[in-house]
């Protein structure tokens, strides 16, 4: 009967062992998914590939998918690209309605609108 009793704990003790780590790496995923991450809470960490058009000025973008209008906190990377159509590659900052253009390329058949 002791026989029994002692391998029944030791049986238990194994399983509650091997099952901890099973579960950190569960909370682990379940943070990952929900978003509890620090990356994930900063949104400008992120670069994103938008399609829109430059204003004439040259400090706003007007993007295509929902006609939103961004400042753009690095006008000089869109010199030359003023009024066209064209997709950038940006950190957004959606907080501040903001995005950081990494990279910029011109939409084929971008057209260009007149300044008045």
């Amino acid at each position: 009967m002791k026989n029994l009793i002692l391998v029944s704990l030791a049986f238990a003790v194994l399983m509650a062992v091997t099952a901890l780590p099973q579960n950190s790496a569960e909370q682990s995923d379940y943070q990952m998914k929900r978003g509890n991450t620090t990356a994930d809470k900063t949104s400008t960490n992120t670069i994103r590939k938008i399609s829109g058009m430059i204003s004439v000025d040259g400090k706003t973008f007007v993007s295509d998918n929902d006609n939103g209008t961004l400042t753009v906190s690095n006008p000089d990377a869109l010199k030359g690209y003023e009024g066209y159509q064209v997709t950038v590659k940006a950190h957004v900052n959606a907080a501040k309605n903001e995005i950081h253009v990494v990279s910029i390329k011109k939409a084929k058949g971008g057209y260009v609108v007149q300044a008045p």
